[in-house]
């Protein structure tokens, strides 16, 4: 050995390393911590995942929707909040919306348009007209008002286009009733899908509601998209419903969420939050 050359001495050296710390990183480490997760962890290790009469039927860290094959609320269920991962709590697409709050402008539909793809053309929400839209849908489905400022009545986001001769609510295609007959001395149009409107000013309009009473997790999603839990607020919200529906007494479904509502992390951080799966499960066996 002491016979090679300097510079095969220092790659031996190397190769020895390299194969020291990949049996070491690679194997031993992967093999330890994996034992030790399954000796003392074991459900969290495998997902935690919840089982119903002898099935999985989830996991209480990924959240899931309670909606039928048309994508209709159950009503007897308590529902999640939205998911933007794939088509909902997807964990191989997990991901936020990656829209804010300048986001007002819907592209709306051409009537007879195709994508590329070839399909009919639907347009893009904007991330105002989505949270207003599902405002209005949860409103109607809990028999509340699902107002909120910034959104039209019929659930689009209140937002002009104003140039100097006219102004345009762009989020209400026409032949839609514009949501205010004028804005500052100019007559309001509805949107003509297809109409570029970018050299107008964009003008949200508040409006006159107030505290909405649906909650912002209520039409928002996560920014994994794969939250299992809901606010309180919002599990309350839905207690009338599920009640009504089941036949049970309020107080009880009530006395479910209290159970199923687990407190900040470590004491101090983020708010009480209801697992939706596991408060499901637990209507299911009252």
């Amino acid at each position: 050995m002491n016979r090679m050359p300097s510079w095969v001495r220092r790659h031996v050296a190397a190769l020895r390393a390299l194969l020291v710390l990949t049996v070491v990183t690679g194997i031993v480490y992967p093999l330890a911590a994996t034992g030790v997760a399954q000796a003392l962890f074991n459900g969290n290790a495998n997902g935690s995942l919840v089982e119903k009469d002898g099935k999985t039927v989830g996991s209480a860290l990924i959240g899931q929707s309670f909606t039928d094959a048309a994508g209709n609320p159950i009503r007897t269920y308590f529902q999640s909040r939205p998911s933007a991962a794939g088509d909902g709590y997807d964990p191989t697409s997990t991901s936020a919306g990656n829209l804010g709050p300048e986001d007002v402008v819907d592209v709306l539909p051409v009537p007879g348009a195709k994508d590329e793809e070839g399909n009919p053309d639907e347009g893009k929400q904007s991330l105002l007209t989505q949270v207003c839209a599902r405002s209005k849908a949860i409103g109607e489905l809990e028999g509340v008002s699902g107002a909120r400022p910034y959104c039209t009545p019929d659930g689009v986001g209140a937002v002009l286009k104003v140039f100097s001769d006219r102004a345009v609510s762009v989020n209400q295609a026409c032949p839609a009733t514009p949501f205010t007959p004028a804005y500052q001395g100019l007559k309001v149009e509805c949107g003509r899908p297809g109409e570029d409107y970018a050299a107008g000013k964009t003008v949200p309009v508040r409006g006159n509601a107030g505290t909405p009473a649906v909650p912002s997790d209520a039409v928002t999603a996560s920014a994994s998209g794969l939250d299992p839990h809901i606010s309180v607020a919002y599990a309350e919200l839905q207690a009338s419903r599920v009640a009504k529906e089941r036949g049970l007494d309020q107080a009880r479904v009530e006395r479910l969420i209290k159970e199923h509502t687990v407190g900040r992390a470590l004491g101090f951080m983020g708010e009480p939050a209801v697992n939706v799966l596991e408060l499901n499960l637990g209507l299911d066996r009252s």
